[in-house]
């Protein structure tokens, strides 16, 4: 009887902890629930709270670029400005040319050594001439003889002592004698080779003891001062250019030398082909560095110079719909204080040079215009000046290596 109730207790205790356990687990997954709920929700407001916190940054950070852009300015300033027309050039000896021997012979002497420069008349090259100078001896003491006889027939006429013949034959051995002199001493003469102008020679084509034919070059000579420049203008360029104008010669070979000259001759037709006119300009060598067939920019001064307005080619913006700059204006933010403000203009310009351009109209000599800093502007950005450092401005400026 008693186990009996021992095992109806078990029973309903194993009952009841049955019916017990399942709400004590969900009541624990639901509390461990709520806390993981809680914890990913303050990490989504911390991240919500740094997003928002970087976007008012940035738009603070913004909002103060906005009110600091810093900028430099200028004025646009009346500068003389001389028009010039640019071409591409060859160099020509104003004298030149290959010497060569008109008679065949041999070299027995060379007086030159190579790149030296020489005197007109001087001899450069000499050929053998014994034989034709001991020929020329003989002629000479032929005409001598006979210009003593024919001035003793000269006056056995007078007295009718010989005929008309004798003396006419006399006359004509006189000239004969005396033409094959000159003949002979012409030859003579070819055997030297001289220099027909002053100049500058080159290396030596021939040496001694080597026979050379008629016609071979034996050195080649050429004045270097002045020198020649010739170039090609387009038709319509023309009246721009005459005789006497100006030119400034430049070389690739000589960074950073000029070399002035003045046009001599234009060529009175026009080339079919390209519709353009050769020029011609003589220029100053006196340092003889510019030498035959090397290639150089010619810059051409027409008309009277002006004085435009012109300004740094930093300060224009160019774009499809037109030339901008940034003009100053004076103005107040909203709390009435005063500020600078950059209002766009639109320019016409002209020609450029160096790091100067024209301007033909859109501004006066009176506006500022920003130099430096365009390109961080738009219409009405707040501006701050700073013109501590001095932009290039120059209508003839040269690259510099640093």
């Amino acid at each position: 009887m008693n186990q009996q109730n021992d095992n109806s207790r078990w029973q309903r205790a194993s009952v009841a902890a049955q019916r017990a356990m399942p709400g004590s687990v969900g009541r624990f997954f639901t509390k461990r629930m709520i806390i993981m709920l809680s914890i990913v929700l303050g990490l989504l407001v911390l991240v919500f709270g740094y997003i928002i916190g970087m976007q008012m940054i940035v738009a603070g950070f913004m909002a103060n670029m906005k009110q600091v852009t810093t900028v430099a300015t200028t004025h646009a300033q009346p500068t003389v400005w001389q028009s010039q027309l640019k071409a591409v050039g060859t160099l020509h000896a104003i004298e030149g040319a290959d010497l060569s021997s008109e008679l065949a012979g041999i070299v027995t002497k060379v007086n030159f050594e190579p790149g030296q420069d020489i005197k007109k008349g001087m001899v450069l090259v000499q050929l053998r001439d014994d034989s034709d100078r001991a020929t020329l001896a003989a002629n000479r003491a032929s005409a001598d003889q006979a210009l003593r006889t024919y001035k003793r027939y000269v006056e056995l006429i007078k007295t009718q002592a010989i005929s008309q013949t004798n003396y006419d034959q006399a006359l004509a051995s006189m000239l004969s004698t005396k033409a094959a002199v000159e003949a002979q001493a012409a030859t003579v003469d070819k055997k030297a080779i001289r220099a027909p102008f002053d100049g500058r020679v080159g290396i030596r084509q021939v040496d001694v003891g080597q026979y050379v034919g008629a016609g071979t070059t034996v050195v080649t000579l050429q004045r270097l001062d002045p020198i020649y420049v010739d170039f090609s203008i387009a038709q319509q360029q023309i009246p721009s250019v005459k005789a006497g104008d100006r030119v400034v010669l430049t070389s690739d070979t000589f960074p950073g030398r000029t070399f002035s000259g003045k046009i001599t001759a234009l060529d009175p037709k026009v080339d079919t082909a390209t519709r353009t006119v050769r020029v011609r300009a003589e220029v100053a060598n006196p340092e003889k560095l510019l030498l035959p067939g090397m290639f150089a920019s010619v810059m051409i001064d027409t008309g009277a110079p002006q004085k435009p307005l012109t300004l740094p080619q930093t300060a224009i913006t160019y774009n499809t719909y037109g030339n901008i700059v940034f003009v100053v204006q004076h103005g107040k933010d909203k709390d009435g204080k005063d500020q600078l403000i950059a209002q766009q203009r639109f320019v016409t310009t002209g020609e450029a040079r160096g790091n100067q351009v024209i301007v033909l109209g859109g501004i006066t000599s009176r506006d500022e215009v920003v130099s430096a800093g365009a390109n961080k502007l738009k219409n009405g950005t707040v501006i701050t000046i700073n013109n501590q450092i001095t932009l290039p401005n120059d209508a003839n400026s040269h690259p510099t290596e640093q």
